[in-house]
């Protein structure tokens, strides 16, 4: 098994405080990973998931995250989601330098240690940042830096930032503890839409079935058939938004033989059956809803 680089070394130029990245391709090409400075993360097209910290969401078209120093993060594509359209933006504590301490930014400050946990940016505020953001890929370095200043200026105001991971959640400081939650979402990502067992993700991380059940909960939240089911049921609703599959053939892309079990799983994760859901995305995308 390759061994993943996991705190990830930001590509800046001598000097340059900001690094704005535009990614157009089939996929976001890190692993998971963590670095010292902040993210925002803003998906233009997308299919897939994201995972901050202990936090499991579905990517779709607008989402906005704010990722905090050191908190380990990874955006997946799923392969039959076409290409990836995303602007990322990483940025040190002290991207303006001295003004950063001063008592102007109070509350730019305070956003640095709510985004510890990852925050989602939601609503109006969205709205607002996201044509900043975007223009950050035309900025010169010294414009990007005001620009940045203006958007943490907006977010650490606005309503309608929601935290992503537990307020109990501790990431891993241990390299070779890092590498191996790396490996094991690898593997699964890998073969997703195929059963997975405990012994063969155990066997992965290089530990028993009992110290694999233990380690997989302290880091994600979760038990691994929860996790693998939240996993599903998201890119379960991608396709019934985005095909018109079968619900079972739908079930059985996502990893679920028995479509008994797929409808009472997402009727418990969504509260609506499968074909429920499929008719409401289709009547909000014609209008009628």
């Amino acid at each position: 098994m390759q061994r993943l680089a996991i705190r990830e070394q930001i590509p800046l130029r001598p000097g340059e405080s900001v690094f704005c990245e535009h990614i157009c391709s089939r996929h976001y090409g890190t692993p998971w990973h963590f670095h010292p400075e902040l993210e925002l993360a803003l998906v233009r097209k997308s299919g897939g998931y994201r995972i901050v910290g202990d936090s499991i969401s579905a990517l779709t078209a607008g989402d906005l995250v704010l990722v905090g120093s050191n908190l380990p993060h990874v955006w997946y594509q799923d392969r039959d989601a076409g290409d990836v359209d995303a602007i990322i933006v990483q940025f040190r504590h002290d991207f303006a330098g001295s003004l950063l301490g001063g008592e102007e930014c109070t509350a730019v400050r305070n956003l640095y240690e709510r985004a510890r946990f990852g925050m989602s940016v939601q609503g109006a505020i969205r709205e607002r940042v996201t044509p900043r953001i975007e223009g950050l890929l035309r900025s010169s370095p010294l414009r990007r830096v005001s620009e940045l200043l203006w958007i943490l200026d907006e977010l650490s105001n606005a309503r309608g930032l929601v935290a992503l991971s537990s307020a109990g959640y501790v990431a891993p400081v241990d390299a070779k503890d890092q590498e191996r939650v790396s490996r094991v979402m690898q593997y699964i990502h890998a073969r997703l839409r195929k059963s997975i067992s405990r012994r063969e993700v155990a066997e992965v991380a290089a530990l028993s079935e009992s110290a694999f059940s233990r380690f997989f909960r302290l880091r994600t939240g979760r038990t691994l058939p929860a996790y693998l089911n939240e996993l599903r049921l998201g890119r379960a609703a991608r396709l019934l938004s985005e095909s018109s599959d079968r619900v079972a053939d739908v079930a059985r892309d996502c990893g679920f033989p028995n479509l008994s079990h797929f409808n009472r799983l997402f009727l418990e994760w969504k509260g609506i059956t499968p074909l429920a859901f499929r008719r409401r995305v289709q009547d909000s995308s014609s209008g009628e809803a």
